[in-house]
């Protein structure tokens, strides 16, 4: 399998754990939400959609709308296909999320499992992050030296262009930097702080985890108790 038909599978499975589609459907999410797959046609879409049904991940559907499938019939031609996920295909799906490996720090399957990053654990979302920023860095240094090495042969207009080209890989690792120290944000604050931990241990007193009897005072010191904050075209059956 190619790098690129793997990334498509990976999007047209992941589109369909959302709801099931025919192919139209997913040809235009897959243009509109995925910007990567602007330029693929249903020649490519459709042999994956068939090689996924063969594995197992998918399953064929006659259109659920009885005026469409009336409607084809008369005209001589045959309903729509609605492509649903099997349970098989939801946790090969679910498989493909936990994957972190290089490959994921790539351009184009980047931006693939960047669009599916809501339907990831953080602790993946985190691992795919800090690889694609570290592939960055180690693209910006070589960019960097070839620049340095080049420069005094180079015109103005390709010397340009590769200050184009660096900026824009530096402008992603900064974006980078924001998504990392968000996530981490986010993470701690689903983590109880050193003085809500404090204050728990205060209502189980110095007896192994029992309440404090009621009307006892807090001892000298003691922080006073408190909860803690809660945290167009028809796509036809080939």
């Amino acid at each position: 399998m190619s790098r690129r038909s793997g990334i498509l599978e990976f999007a047209v499975l992941g589109l369909l754990r959302e709801a099931p589609m025919h192919g139209y459907e997913l040809r235009k999410r897959l243009n509109t939400s995925l910007g990567i797959f602007r330029a693929f046609s249903y020649g490519t879409l459709y042999p994956c959609l068939k090689t996924l049904v063969a594995n197992g991940w998918l399953i064929e559907e006659p259109g659920s709308a009885p005026e469409d499938a009336l409607a084809a019939s008369l005209a001589g031609r045959r309903a729509k296909i609605v492509y649903r996920l099997t349970a098989e295909g939801k946790e090969h799906f679910e498989e493909l999320l936990s994957h972190t490996g290089p490959d994921t720090w790539e351009d184009e399957h980047f931006a693939a499992r960047f669009a599916f990053f809501g339907q990831t654990e953080r602790e993946v979302r985190m691992r795919v992050l800090e690889g694609r920023r570290s592939r960055l860095e180690e693209r910006l240094e070589k960019m960097r030296a070839s620049l340095a090495r080049t420069r005094e042969r180079l015109d103005d207009y390709t010397l340009e262009l590769q200050r184009h080209g660096m900026e824009s890989v530096e402008r992603e690792v900064r974006w980078l930097n924001e998504l990392i120290e968000s996530e981490r944000a986010g993470r701690d604050q689903r983590r109880p702080s050193p003085e809500s931990t404090a204050q728990q241990d205060t209502t189980s007193g110095a007896t192994g985890g029992l309440p404090r009897p009621e009307g006892t005072e807090p001892s000298v010191g003691t922080p006073p108790v408190g909860s803690t904050p809660p945290d167009p075209s028809d796509d036809t059956a080939k």
